[in-house]
């Protein structure tokens, strides 16, 4: 038997049992492309977007635009690079397009992303905030409910001026309060 096709006491080969170790990181794997952080990348996307969307880029672009057409039509033919077509003004700027497309879409899909977080974080926010005001409602209508049977302070004050102009009923003309006698069957005579 070859070395690797080694049985051990579970029945796998050695190699299987090598490739199949859990505990153990599997070896990096060699990338021919460059690796790039994607939220950098995604930061340096929106600067520029944010740059390309501005006046000032506007302003740069006509001033090198007018400083290309002005050197390649009034220079001598010897220091011409892009003659009358100018094809390769065309294609920078075709180039700068096709470049400027995307970088704008990466920003918007980036910013609809923070938008989607955002209104998730709202709508649970919205939804707490439902919940706490129909717990307060509630709590408010059980204290109205409680309040129904307690003393409030506009009764009181009727009590009291009922109260009132039934001792003002008693009232003798000298000025003592005069109260009526109690009836005899209302008191007992072991109370005392």
């Amino acid at each position: 038997m070859a070395p690797d096709r080694e049985k051990t006491p579970s029945g796998a080969t050695a190699a299987t049992r090598a490739r199949l170790r859990l505990d153990q990181p599997q070896p990096r794997r060699t990338r021919v492309l460059p690796e790039w952080d994607p939220e950098a990348f995604g930061r340096l996307s929106e600067r520029i977007a944010r740059f390309l969307g501005t006046g000032r880029f506007i302003v740069w672009m006509t001033f090198v635009i007018i400083i290309w057409l002005v050197w390649n039509v009034s220079a001598p033919h010897h220091l011409r690079f892009d003659p009358y077509p100018f094809i390769f003004l065309t294609l920078m700027l075709s180039l700068q397009a096709s470049y400027a497309a995307p970088l704008i879409l990466l920003a918007q899909n980036r910013q609809d992303d923070r938008d989607r977080v955002n209104l998730e974080q709202d709508r649970k926010q919205n939804e707490r905030s439902i919940a706490d005001t129909e717990y307060l409602t509630r709590e408010v209508a059980a204290l109205r409910s409680g309040l129904g049977e307690v003393a409030t302070r506009d009764w009181i004050r009727s009590e009291l001026q009922d109260l009132m102009t039934q001792l003002e009923e008693y009232r003798r003309p000298d000025g003592h309060v005069v109260f009526p006698a109690e009836p005899a069957h209302g008191r007992d005579v072991d109370d005392r």
